[in-house]
């Protein structure tokens, strides 16, 4: 199906992304206003012509997660409403992914609701990157583009890793998927830790399953957030024989202290995307690298917007 010339509209979320996805598509960003009433409530105004246009809106649902969730349904209700032909959401991360299953009685599915809303919004189509948990794609009765970080930041690690003997680590169960992908790519082994989770952003214990003495240990996850984790597994690494410890996510949320564990923490860099704006306290932080996907978000929009293939942009981790 053809659809109408490409527009590209941004959220206030993370505006040099999108700066630099639009750049990468060589048109310019869509002109819109967004600003707060005196009460806080959200108005979002679309000042070019869009009738007939393939709309996206890129917006990360990133801290203040709230406020941007809702910048972005009344965007898309504005743009619903100025009769756009498509509308797909560009979502580099995803929020409220973590709650993506019932962990208890009595507790919500958090990223379903969150799906229900962008749908009821008018989302004709959702792109994302690295998403919490694969069957999230499952919450939604519209297509859902998962896209993987891993061939824009795989060459930087190569970079760091050169002439290193290293090990890639999944730090839980539920990440081996990705991190084996990462170490095909690597032609390197594969660790996992084993952690006992008392509460949420606490672990009890951890236990490591592979050989890391004497190697490089590269922990390939999809977000930092409190840094409590990733610290106390790249304590473990060492312990354990490893030579050094670095650290790969794809999404930077870094609540605090997460800047403040990481510079205190035997990790030699954290490498991350820029799939959220950095906070200042992280920016400045000379342990914290951030690799652009810009590009491979551009060219999936690219790809989507003219009918190619999308998922020959990566290579999705084997289960």
């Amino acid at each position: 199906m053809q659809y109408g010339p490409l527009k590209v509209i941004a959220g206030n979320s993370n505006p040099e992304f999108a700066r630099a996805v639009a750049a990468h598509l060589d048109v310019e960003l869509g002109r819109r206003v967004l600003r707060r009433f005196a009460d806080g409530e959200v108005y979002a105004e679309i000042l070019d012509n869009i009738r007939g246009r393939d709309v996206f809106l890129v917006q990360s649902t990133c801290t203040p997660v709230n406020e941007h969730l809702m910048e972005l349904l009344v965007l898309m209700d504005a743009v619903k409403r100025a009769s756009a032909d498509r509308v797909t959401v560009v979502l580099p991360y995803f929020g409220y992914g973590r709650q993506d299953r019932k962990v208890s009685g009595r507790t919500p599915i958090s990223a379903k609701l969150v799906a229900d809303l962008l749908q009821t919004a008018g989302a004709d189509r959702i792109l994302s990157m690295d998403l919490h948990a694969g069957q999230i794609q499952g919450f939604f009765n519209i297509p859902v583009d998962n896209l993987y970080s891993t061939p824009a930041l795989i060459e930087h690690v190569r970079r760091v890793t050169m002439g290193r003997d290293t090990v890639i680590v999944s730090p839980d169960a539920g990440g081996v998927g990705r991190a084996r992908a990462f170490a095909k790519d690597m032609g390197a082994p594969l660790a996992v830790i084993d952690k006992r989770r008392d509460r949420p952003n606490e672990v009890a214990e951890m236990h490591i399953i592979g050989d890391v003495a004497g190697k490089l240990a590269v922990i390939v996850d999809d977000m930092v957030d409190t840094a409590g984790t990733l610290t106390r597994a790249a304590t473990a690494l060492r312990d354990a024989g490893a030579t050094a410890v670095t650290a790969v996510a794809t999404h930077p949320v870094l609540s605090p202290p997460a800047v403040e564990r990481i510079d205190n923490s035997v990790l030699e860099q954290l490498i991350v995307s820029n799939s959220i704006p950095l906070r200042p306290d992280a920016a400045a932080s000379k342990r914290i690298e951030v690799v652009s996907v810009s590009n491979l978000l551009g060219e999936a929009i690219r790809r989507i917007h003219t009918g190619d293939s999308v998922s020959s942009l990566f290579e999705l981790p084997e289960e």
